[in-house]
């Protein structure tokens, strides 16, 4: 009897997802796990600018240097409102923007290269369903040499299954929501370190809120919380002791994370080596 509820509830799931427009899809990603308007959308003490909606801006001073999230509206003179789909696809896969140039950090482009082809091509529908903003973002000056590309071009990649939750919450986890590009400590190069130090946190940002750390959220950080309290803690910012966590979680937009994908990136939390 359980084994068949769970079978119709995969099955009813999938259909679920199935149905969904490529629009759809897009305005889900972006207004939960992907979260690209955390960086891409100037905050304020009150919340996300009004009328502001991925018109970029943001400033960030890191060891990199200083950039500014650019304006990805369709504005044709200071958005995107001019590159083809396979234009803004090459730029969040591959980093490279239509002119040639490259997109330095911290956009986490390694990860993105291996987002799939359903939901880069959903994000770019949902761009384009964005009002135009006029807003002309200043030019990054890096302190470090960016690369020549960040590998060869991206052509196909395959959606991951649903049905294994570990493998999909790694996804969400990586290519898509980009939790461990702030969760894996930095090697000497200062590129986080996938293979050796995924998800040991420790890495700092200074913000409005001052300097906060990105926690561990390996066993070793969260091994004796209930799935329910690392729900809460990725929707909410609340630990199981009450306390808050800071910026820059998106939690306003983590909190529209479904349950079905909430139960994936916990079963994909536990599967972490601990550090």
């Amino acid at each position: 009897m359980i084994r068949t509820a769970f079978v119709l509830a995969v099955a009813v799931f999938a259909t679920t997802a199935a149905a969904q427009t490529p629009l759809e899809r897009g305005k889900y990603l972006m207004s939960s796990i992907v979260a690209c308007g955390n960086c891409h959308t100037q905050n304020t003490p009150q919340g996300p600018m009004p009328g502001m909606e991925l018109a970029g801006g943001t400033k960030f001073d890191e060891n990199f240097g200083i950039s500014y999230a650019p304006n990805i509206t369709p504005d044709p003179e200071t958005g995107i409102g001019k590159w083809t789909d396979a234009q803004i696809i090459a730029a969040i896969r591959e980093g490279k923007r239509p002119d040639g140039s490259i997109i330095g950090p911290p956009m986490p482009i390694e990860l993105y290269r291996d987002m799939s082809d359903d939901d880069v091509k959903a994000i770019v529908a949902y761009l384009h369903s964005v009002k135009p903003v006029v807003n002309k973002v200043a030019k990054a000056e890096y302190k470090v040499p960016l690369p020549p590309s960040y590998g060869p071009p991206v052509t196909t990649v395959a959606a991951v299954p649903r049905t294994d939750l570990a493998k999909y919450g790694a996804y969400l986890a990586g290519p898509a929501g980009h939790c461990i590009e702030c969760h894996s400590k930095p090697d000497a190069r200062g590129v986080p370190d996938f293979k050796n130090e995924i998800g040991a946190g420790g890495v700092s940002f200074n913000g409005p809120w001052g300097i906060s750390y990105a926690p561990n959220i390996t066993p070793t950080g969260i091994g004796k919380w209930s799935d329910d309290d690392i729900k809460k803690a990725i929707t909410t910012g609340v630990r199981p002791d009450g306390t808050r966590l800071k910026p820059p979680m998106a939690y306003g937009y983590y909190k529209n994370i479904s349950a079905e994908d909430l139960n994936a990136l916990v079963a994909y939390l536990r599967t972490l080596p601990p550090k």
